[in-house]
């Protein structure tokens, strides 16, 4: 990903006139979730190696819960220079079609499928799939494979979906997969997924298990359906602007050190999903799903043009090539 940067990203940057540089750069990052989520346990660690990486020249500061605004605007404003940086998920996909790709369900296997698509040239496209956003990515962290919640019974089938309010992200794809699935797809951002829950007016959600422990989403549901139905990283992703003030080897740092961190982020991902659902099953009923059931439930979505119109047709073969998926 650092020749396509070099070769990508340059062109944007230079026709951006650069600021002053000050003496110390200020970088402020964004994320939805809240503090002690994996999202805050890998901002604390990039920030701690990327200051010890450029001493005395860069100051992170790192903004959870949608401190400086809600996910989608901040995404907005990092193409008009109002946000400097935001580690993001679902919502990257309104913006970047491409990271759609995540949305099919049952394609990545695992973490290291995940791993060997972003070092691989559909990993590129990816990438590119941000210009002209107005924003740069610079490396896919891990995130997790979504489970179901809910408050109702245990989902074991897609049966069991049937009627269901179920909270989405704001995305198309993923409406589609649960109604295809026999839910009632709810699509809500996520500061609003606790209180919806709790005032009964959906009745689950989908979210890697991690978050339904950082969010207490425990709280305000019963059972929890292990249903790994999709993988979605998180995008550390910067506005050009911002990209466009620092000084070029300050420049190359920022993403050398977000780049060197990503296996990391996976490796701790694995190890603390296993260690979280563990722990939460003392707080929530945990079940296994009838895994070839929604594998065939979903198989007609790799056909849907929500899926490959979106996505492109392109991008889904050069992730197949990347899987070794026939």
């Amino acid at each position: 990903m650092k020749t396509l940067r070099n070769s990508v990203f340059a062109g944007a940057l230079a026709a951006l006139v650069p600021a002053i540089a000050s003496a110390q750069a200020v970088l402020q990052i964004n994320s939805s979730l809240p503090e002690g989520s994996f999202a805050h346990v890998f901002l604390l660690e990039y920030e701690e190696r990327l200051e010890a990486a450029a001493p005395g020249e860069i100051d992170v500061q790192i903004f959870m819960s949608n401190t400086l605004g809600k996910e989608e605007d901040v995404l907005q404003g990092l193409g008009l220079g109002t946000h400097h940086a935001s580690l993001s998920a679902s919502a990257v996909s309104q913006i970047n079609t491409r990271t759609a790709i995540f949305d099919l369900p049952y394609l990545f296997e695992d973490r290291a499928a995940v791993q060997a698509f972003a070092a691989s040239p559909a990993g590129e496209m990816l990438a590119e799939g941000f210009e002209g956003s107005g924003m740069v990515l610079a490396a896919m962290w891990d995130n997790g494979f979504r489970q179901i919640t809910n408050n109702v019974r245990p989902i074991v089938t897609p049966a069991d979906l049937d009627g269901l309010k179920i909270r989405t992200p704001t995305s198309r794809q993923r409406v589609e997969m649960f109604n295809t699935l026999g839910a009632n797809a709810t699509p809500l951002s996520f500061g609003e997924v606790y209180s919806a829950l709790d005032q009964g007016t959906i009745d689950g959600q989908e979210n890697p298990a991690n978050v339904v422990d950082t969010a207490k989403l425990f709280e305000v549901q019963g059972y929890m359906s292990l249903s790994n139905h999709v993988y979605l990283p998180t995008f550390l992703v910067f506005g050009e602007p911002y990209l466009a003030s620092l000084d070029p080897e300050l420049r190359e740092t920022v993403f050398d050190v977000a780049q060197e961190l990503s296996a990391w982020t996976f490796e701790w991902g694995e190890t603390t999903d296993t260690e979280t659902i563990a722990a939460l099953s003392d707080k929530i009923a945990v079940n296994e799903i009838d895994f070839a059931a929604f594998q065939a439930a979903s198989a007609p979505l790799y056909e849907s043009p929500t899926f490959v119109d979106v996505i492109g047709a392109d991008m889904i073969a050069a992730t197949k090539t990347a899987l070794g998926i026939e």
